[in-house]
C-alpha cells in the first residue's frame, strides 16, 4: 500500500520531555520504545507514559507506533495489555528469532483487539539475531498483520561475536538478505540506526547504501537525522502515482457512502488515504 516509511524515529517510552516533543516532529514514524532505552524498574512507568500519549494521537503530525520488550523477554504479554488501544498504528517486536514467537503475539493481540473492539493492528518484526536472519523471509510471509522487517545490526554483531564498526563488514550479508526476504514475502524493509549523531554525511551515504539495497526507509535515533534520511528516501514515481489513485477511488467511494473500497485488488480505507495524502504533500503533490 502506498505510505511513507522514510524514517521510524524511536523515542524513550519512560521521557515525558521526548514525548511531549515527538508531537512536532516530521518523522514518518514515532515509535515510543519500553525495551532497550527504558530501565527494568522503570518499564510500568514507561507503559503508562506511551498510554496516555495514545489518548492524544491526533496531537502527533507522525504515526505513532510502539517498540515492545523483546519475545525472549517475557514481558510482551504486559506490554500489550497497557498499549493496545485506539491510537496505536503499530507495534514494532524487536528481537525476532522464528515464527512461533510472532504467532505468539498474534493470539495475544487477537483477544485484546476482539475486547477492546479494535481493528487488526499491524506488526513490524526486528531481525537482530542470526536465527532471525535465517528465518527472515518466514517471519515477513508468517501473517497479514507484518508490514516491515526491521533490520537491527548491534544485536546482530553481539550475537555474531563481532564488533561494530561503521561500515559494520560482519553484517553486510545480513543487510543485503533482509530486504529481498521483505521484498519476496511482499512487505517493507527498514534499515538499522546511524549512531554518531554527528557524522550527517556518514549518515547519508549509509542511507545511499540501505536505498540501493532496497530498504524503504531507516530507523534512527535523534530528530536531527529526519532531514537527511528523507532527503535520500523520497518517494519513488511509482509510489506518487499509486498514492494519487489510492486518493481518487477512496474519495470516490466515501462520495457512495462507502468506507473501504479497492485499488488494482487491493483494500483502503481511510488509513491508506491518509497515508498518500502524506505521500503526496512530500513531494509537493496535491
Amino acid at each position: 500500500m502506498s505510505r511513507l516509511l522514510r524514517s521510524l524515529l524511536f523515542v524513550p517510552g519512560n521521557n515525558l520531555r521526548f514525548i511531549e516533543k515527538a508531537k512536532a516532529l516530521s518523522a514518518d514514524i514515532v515509535c515510543f520504545d519500553l525495551e532497550d532505552s527504558v530501565p527494568l524498574e522503570e518499564k510500568k512507568s514507561a507503559r503508562n507514559l506511551i498510554k496516555d500519549a495514545l489518548e492524544k494521537y491526533s496531537d502527533y503530525q507522525a504515526e505513532i507506533y510502539v517498540r515492545t520488550n523483546s519475545p525472549a523477554s517475557g514481558l510482551v504479554s504486559d506490554d500489550l495489555t497497557a498499549i493496545v488501544q485506539k491510537g496505536i498504528g503499530g507495534i514494532v517486536i524487536p528481537k525476532v528469532n522464528n515464527v512461533v514467537e510472532i504467532k505468539k503475539i498474534e493470539k495475544t493481540l487477537a483477544v485484546l483487539e476482539k475486547k477492546r473492539r479494535l481493528t487488526p493492528i499491524e506488526l513490524m518484526a526486528s531481525i537482530e539475531s542470526a536465527e532471525g536472519v535465517v528465518n527472515s523471509y518466514l517471519i515477513a510471509s508468517s501473517s497479514k498483520r507484518i508490514s516491515a522487517l526491521v533490520f537491527g545490526v548491534f544485536d546482530l554483531l553481539n550475537d555474531l561475536g563481532v564488533e561494530y564498526t561503521k561500515q559494520a563488514e560482519g553484517a553486510q550479508y545480513s543487510r543485503a538478505k533482509i530486504p529481498i526476504d521483505a521484498k519476496a514475502a511482499g512487505k517493507y524493509a527498514l534499515d538499522a540506526i546511524w549512531q554518531d549523531l554527528n557524522d550527517t554525511t556518514g549518515l547519508e551515504q549509509d542511507c545511499t547504501i540501505a536505498k540501493n539495497l532496497g530498504y524503504a526507509g531507516k530507523t534512527i535515533i535523534h530528530p536531527s537525522q529526519i532531514q537527511a534520511v528523507h532527503g535520500i528516501f523520497h518517494p519513488t514515481n511509482y509510489e506518487v502515482e499509486w498514492a494519487k489513485k489510492v486518493i481518487s477511488a477512496y474519495e470516490s467511494a466515501k462520495k457512495t457512502k462507502k468506507g473501504a473500497t479497492k485499488v488494482e485488488g487491493k483494500m483502503i480505507d481511510e488509513v491508506h488515504f491518509k497515508r498518500a495524502r502524506a505521500l503526496l504533500a512530500s513531494v509537493g503533490t496535491t
